[in-house]
């Protein structure tokens, strides 16, 4: 099998890019959704259970709310969390990268902390979603209804696009119409999955 990494920080496109690669018939993962489902699983309940009880209402039910105000304002505890989530979402990347170790298919990885996990040593290549910082910065509050103070908190939580590029095999500037990005898209692909 062969993988193939889409990245990029907050609010630069990234899942346009993933869902446009999805419409032309490839296996995109998704690590976001990957972490939501965790929030269901007994097992990783239980670790944040032992870690963060606080978050745990009187009956025993998890309160996710609770969880992200707490992390979302101490970045230590954000980062205690990341701790928690990382060996399971590994865990499910390599369970992935087993199952398919024999197909000559190529699959895409959608992650927006690719190269602060260190994940990146498991695809062959990276795509970068990048923007300037200004459209970024449009996108998210719009998006989000959040303001610029809680989009900069945002931003400084993960490596800057910059520091990406240089990890990075191909750049795409997502500011353009979606027939053009498919178009570069397909392009890019067959480049990629030539190589």
């Amino acid at each position: 099998m062969k993988i193939i990494a889409i990245t990029g920080s907050i609010g630069c496109g990234k899942t346009f890019l993933a869902n446009i690669i999805r419409s032309l018939g490839y296996v995109v993962y998704d690590a976001d959704k990957w972490c939501k489902y965790l929030y269901y699983r007994p097992a990783f309940l239980k670790v944040i259970k032992q870690n963060f009880p606080e978050v745990f209402e009187v009956d025993g039910s998890f309160n996710k709310r609770k969880l992200r105000n707490l992390v979302f304002n101490d970045n230590s505890e954000l980062k205690r969390l990341e701790k928690l989530i990382h060996p399971f979402l590994k865990q499910k990347l390599l369970n992935v990268i087993h199952k398919n170790a024999e197909t000559e298919r190529v699959f895409f990885f959608d992650a927006a902390l690719l190269f602060e996990m260190k994940w990146d040593i498991y695809c062959q290549a990276v795509i970068l979603a990048d923007v300037d910082k200004n459209i970024q910065k449009q996108r998210v509050m719009v998006r989000d209804h959040i303001a610029a103070d809680d989009f900069e908190k945002i931003v400084s939580l993960q490596m800057d696009n910059e520091q990406k590029k240089m990890f990075t095999d191909v750049v795409v500037n997502t500011d353009k119409p979606e027939n053009l990005l498919k178009a570069e898209l397909i392009k890019i692909i067959e480049e990629l999955t030539d190589a």
